[in-house]
């Protein structure tokens, strides 16, 4: 019985997948690169302390309505 690999070799579609691969590394780098950018590492820095900083308003966000606590019956 043949195998799944020497199927897909003898279909001469092998170049497709290496197409592919080539692809999705461009494509990944290109997303990486903006990423790690040493000009946005003071977005970042700010950003990782948005959920702590309650009270430094950010400029073009409005704050959250406060959640309404459930009543509790005694």
């Amino acid at each position: 019985m043949k195998s799944l690999a020497d199927a897909v070799g003898a279909s001469g579609l092998s170049g497709y997948a290496i197409v592919a691969l080539v692809l999705f590394v461009f494509a990944f780098v290109l997303i990486l690169i903006p990423l790690m950018a040493p000009s946005r590492d003071a977005e970042y820095e700010a950003d990782g302390r948005m959920p702590l900083d309650d009270l430094t308003p950010i400029p073009g966000r409005t704050p959250a309505p406060p959640t309404p606590r459930p009543q509790q019956h005694a």
